[in-house]
């Protein structure tokens, strides 16, 4: 019992720091190519890989027709809305700015419960949020919130891309009657399938243009983060209990921070510590109401 207790602490280590260091970068590849372009080859890329694992663990693929439309449904939430629009924020924010707005999706969630499930807050998720909305002010406030309109746009994706996230975990609650790992390249494929044809009729990406330096970050985001940190990520919550898995998760923003002070050059001063501490202390408050 107690060494499945480790391999999913291993495995959750490994899947929050893949998922962390995916953040600097793709802040790094988008020097190089469009985000709906290199997001969106990246994700086929790592469905098909995905699927051919999913055949070797003898998953089935097909999808009961009527699992057809919350498939679709979990497709824009998890992957056009979660990893799409959170790659084209990052064109115009920071790493520590599109990383800490994306991981508020927990205290959205508890939000969204009270209408949709009517869950009532209670005093400790009104206290999530707050610190959240705190943490948020501190983190764009040093500049007296002096927004460029592409600042604008990139935190609203940012924050959109979390909210459209939690709803879909609350209206989705109910399990997609298809393997795990099958589920995962199903929805990857699909959703970055549709960013990738996007990014080709709007984007004009240059392939041939992208760097050796570039490739190497391509093969990164498509193999760690869309493939292995999946796989891992199914471990852990097998061997750990779901809300040490979940909170666990924060040390994927705080990786993605820290990271890019090393690897972009972003500052890590005390407003972005105080951020994050005020930020992620609220979504850790959220998570212990799942």
């Amino acid at each position: 019992m107690a060494n499945a207790r480790w391999i999913g602490v291993v495995c959750l280590g490994i899947t929050a720091f893949g998922w962390g260091l995916n953040w600097p970068f793709m802040k790094l590849l988008l020097r190089e190519l469009p985000p709906l372009s290199a997001r969106g080859l990246a994700g086929v890329t790592a469905s098909l890989i995905l699927a051919v694992v999913a055949l070797s663990r003898s998953e089935r693929l097909s999808v009961p027709r009527a699992a057809i439309p919350r498939l679709l449904f979990a497709t824009f939430t998890n992957v056009i809305a979660w990893m799409g629009f959170g790659t084209v924020a990052m064109k115009w924010v920071s790493v520590g700015e599109g990383a800490l707005l994306a991981y508020t999706m927990p205290i959205w969630a508890t939000l969204f419960a009270w209408p949709l499930l009517g869950t009532r807050p209670t005093f400790r998720d009104v206290l999530a949020l707050c610190l959240g909305v705190i943490g948020i002010v501190i983190l764009f406030g040093g500049d007296g919130f002096s927004f460029t309109p592409e600042k604008l746009a990139g935190a609203a994706l940012a924050l959109s891309a979390a909210i459209l996230f939690a709803l879909g975990n609350v209206l989705n609650r109910a399990p997609i009657p298809v393997p795990p790992v099958a589920l995962v390249a199903w929805q990857v494929g699909l959703g970055c399938l549709a960013m990738l044809v996007f990014g080709l009729l709007f984007e004009k990406p240059d392939f041939p243009d992208v760097s050796l330096n570039g490739w190497a970050l391509m093969a990164y985001m498509t193999i760690i983060p869309m493939g292995i940190c999946y796989l891992t990520w199914f471990e852990t919550l097998r061997r750990l209990p779901p809300a040490t898995a979940s909170t666990g998760m924060l040390l994927v923003p705080i990786v993605g921070v820290v990271s890019a002070t090393m690897m972009v050059g972003e500052p890590l001063g005390l407003r972005e510590i105080l951020a994050m501490a005020f930020t992620l202390g609220g979504v850790t408050l959220a998570l212990q109401r799942a």
